[in-house]
């Protein structure tokens, strides 16, 4: 908010209260006032001076929609950031076996108010990017050549990073993803399902003979093996947070974990109140599903951090009855949970596994029970006790491994709690659940349900209704039979 105003002065001598030519009340219209997209502007008409009877001011709030929305995405504004660009990325592969490359000609359109981009290709363990100018083409493309030893995947992962002349570093970035393993000849591929099918065999054998082996040994032995060795980080990893704005005091807590996992842990975190920008250029919806559909595509994680409002703001995407927490009332981003939970517990429940996701919740001022029940399919962490699993989690490694515990050093329940980052998220969930002692029903309090949102102006949420939410909706209403609590 920059409260800046501006003022306008009309001067008109007006002999009648109606407009004689339609008996109606007089219109006035104001143009040409510059505004920016998705801010919310207050608009008060005086009459000077002041009427002896009726009305003499009227004021009225508006909301500016965002880019993209259909309305003003041809604004120059908009224009100027993107909102009409259509890349239309392709890519072709071509595999050279002989000489062991692989080479991948990514080819898009370009944008009317971008000279510049970025075009990177990722895979697990390996990132490359060059930068290529408009030069007054319509269209651009550019070939990379990658040695086979270095991809660990069939998936490579294409970016195009525009530089619009307004969004800059912050615009937009379409990603495509392209399996190169197809294009291996059919030979290549049933030797390399021979060896993989070898391996597992080899595997079995391994954890069988091993399982014999611990039955047959004396616990002396087991405790020696299983004493924990260090383990070093070698990777950053990136990990998106999926939370419920309960209480300006759990705002805090969420703050604080994301200052330990950066800084004592060397995450990337993604927070909407993090990434208020780029939340504000593509939307709410757009911003959540740019970010899953980026993880999806690597070995990063969404963290689910379950509470009171997760479970409130799930039961009432079953219930079709829309609830509002009130601190969301005082955020510009709004409602950021209940599009989460449509556009990610959909795909959850159709996952062949879920390693992508990681289910927790503070066990100090949440509890079990504040877990909807799709999450309930896979681990549930208590936090701060069991933080180092979900660490190892985000990493994508095992804690434990056949004769061997890792560990990380500072990591534990009691080692990182005890550094500045450590006791700024101690003391802040502890002042949370302070206040929850001393106010019993506080989240009752909190919670705005039925026709009380509907008088509430909120202009930062997004809908988030759709055959996607009743869907998942079904497929809960089978498991949570029983249970009132919200």
């Amino acid at each position: 908010m920059t409260n800046r105003s501006v003022c306008v002065q009309f001067s008109y001598n007006l002999s009648q209260t109606f407009n004689p030519m339609i008996n109606y009340k007089w219109n006035f219209s104001l143009n040409r006032v510059a505004v920016e997209p998705q801010h919310t502007y207050n608009v008060s008409v005086h009459n000077v001076p002041e009427p002896e009877f009726g009305h003499y001011r009227t004021s009225r709030q508006i909301t500016i929609p965002g880019c993209a929305d259909r309305r003003i995405q041809k604004a120059l504004m908009c224009l100027q950031n993107g909102s009409l660009w259509d890349p239309g990325v392709t890519a072709d592969v071509s595999l050279d076996e002989q000489r062991g490359l692989l080479a991948v000609m990514v080819k898009f359109k370009t944008g009317q108010y971008s000279d510049r981009y970025r075009v990177s290709i990722q895979s697990h363990g390996l990132s490359c990017s060059r930068n290529v100018s408009k030069n007054n083409q319509t269209s651009l493309n550019m070939t990379f050549e990658l040695e086979l030893w270095q991809l660990s995947q069939c998936e490579v992962l294409i970016k195009i990073q525009p530089f619009f002349i307004r969004c800059k570093n912050e615009c937009w970035c379409p990603v495509e993803t392209i399996n190169y393993c197809r294009h291996y000849t059919p030979r290549t591929l049933f030797v390399k399902a021979a060896v993989g099918l070898m391996f597992v065999a080899s595997y079995l054998a391994f954890l069988v003979w091993r399982a014999c082996k611990k039955d047959s040994e004396k616990l002396p032995s087991r405790v020696a093996m299983e004493t924990p060795e260090s383990f070093q980080v070698r990777e950053r990893k990136r990990v998106l947070i999926i939370y419920s704005l309960d209480h300006l005091l759990y705002q805090n807590v969420v703050l604080k974990l994301c200052a330990l996992l950066l800084v004592k842990c060397g995450t990337e975190v993604v927070l909407d109140l993090l990434d208020s920008a780029r939340l504000g250029a593509l939307g709410g919806i757009q911003w959540l599903d740019w970010h899953r559909e980026q993880i999806e595509g690597s070995s990063n994680k969404i963290l689910i951090l379950c509470s009171r409002g997760v479970q409130a703001k799930w039961r009432a995407m079953c219930g079709n009855q829309k609830v509002l927490v009130r601190a969301e009332t005082s955020s510009p981003l709004g409602d950021m949970l209940s599009p989460a939970l449509s556009l990610i517990v959909p795909h959850f429940i159709r996952s062949a596994s879920f390693e992508k996701y990681i289910v927790a919740y503070f066990g100090d001022i949440c509890s079990e029970e504040d877990v909807p029940s799709p999450f309930k399919v896979t681990v549930r962490y208590k936090l701060m006790e069991q933080f180092e699993e979900v660490f190892f989690r985000i990493l994508d490694t095992e804690k434990q491994e056949p004769g061997r515990v890792k560990y990380i050093q500072g990591i534990s329940e009691d080692e990182c709690l005890h550094g500045p980052t450590g006791r700024a998220l101690r003391d802040a969930i502890e002042e949370f659940h302070t206040y929850q002692l001393n106010n019993p029903q506080w989240f009752e309090d909190e919670l705005l349900e039925g026709p009380e949102v509907e008088t509430e102006e909120v202009t930062a949420g997004e809908s988030w209704a759709g055959p996607e939410r009743d869907q998942s909706c079904i497929y809960t209403s089978l498991q949570e039979s029983g249970q009132n609590r919200v």
